[in-house]
C-alpha cells in the first residue's frame, strides 16, 4: 500500500473510512456498507457486459432503503447470459462490489465478465477449467467477476478485501477480480 496521496488505497484512508463509519450497519447489511456511509445516502452501481453490450447505471439504495425496481434490473444485467435464466443477486455481494468502486474512487464503470450462473453453465466453465469451483458462488447470485479499465487487478482486490464482507479472488493473468459475500478469504495473484 502507498501513502503518498496515489489512487491506491492506503491503510489510512481504510482507517480513516472506518473512523467516519462508526454507526452499526442494519444485520442485513454486509461489512461492506460501512463504506458506502456518507457517499450521499445512495449506493450505485455502473457496469457494462462485453458479452451482452449492455450498460446499467442504477442508485439501487436510497438513505436505508433498497429499490426494488433497481434491484430488479440488476438481476436482469447480472443474469447468465448463456441461458438467459435471472436469479436474484445477494444484495450484500451489491455492497461490496458498490464499495469496492467508491474506494477506488474511479469514474469508469465496472466491465462485469460473470454474475450468475445457471449449473449447466458452472458445469460446461468447470469442464473446461480448473479454476471454476464445482459449488460456486456464482451459482447462488453471490458472486461477481469484475474489472476496471482504470485499475489494476492488485488495486481492485485491495479495495475489495478492504471491506472485509466474502471472498476475494484475484485473477491477474485473466484481468479480473472476484467479488462474492461468502466467508472472508482472499486468493490469487
Amino acid at each position: 500500500m502507498t501513502t503518498d496521496g496515489s489512487s491506491s488505497i492506503t491503510r489510512r484512508g481504510v482507517l480513516g473510512a472506518f473512523a467516519a463509519t462508526a454507526i452499526t450497519a442494519a444485520p442485513t447489511f454486509s461489512n461492506a456498507a460501512g463504506f458506502l456511509r456518507g457517499s450521499g445516502d445512495i449506493r450505485r452501481l455502473r457496469m457494462y457486459s462485453g458479452r451482452t453490450g449492455e450498460s446499467i447505471d442504477t442508485i439501487y439504495w436510497i438513505e436505508g432503503d433498497y429499490i426494488k425496481e433497481a434491484i430488479k434490473e440488476i438481476n436482469y444485467f447480472m443474469r447468465d447470459w448463456r441461458t438467459d435464466s435471472v436469479k436474484n443477486i445477494d444484495i450484500r455481494t451489491l455492497d461490496i462490489m458498490a464499495a469496492s468502486h467508491n474506494l477506488l474512487d474511479a469514474g469508469d464503470p465496472y466491465m462485469m465478465l460473470s454474475g450468475y450462473r445457471s449449473p449447466q453453465t458452472n458445469s460446461m466453465l468447470r469442464s473446461r477449467s480448473r479454476g471454476v469451483a464445482k459449488n460456486s458462488l456464482h451459482m447462488q447470485g453471490q458472486a461477481a467477476d469484475l474489472r476496471l479499465g482504470s485499475r489494476s487487478v492488485n488495486q481492485i482486490a485491495k479495495a475489495a478485501a478492504a471491506c472485509r464482507a466474502g471472498g476475494v479472488g484475484r485473477y491477474s493473468g485473466s484481468n479480473f477480480v472476484h467479488m462474492d459475500c461468502g466467508p472472508v478469504r482472499t486468493w490469487g495473484r
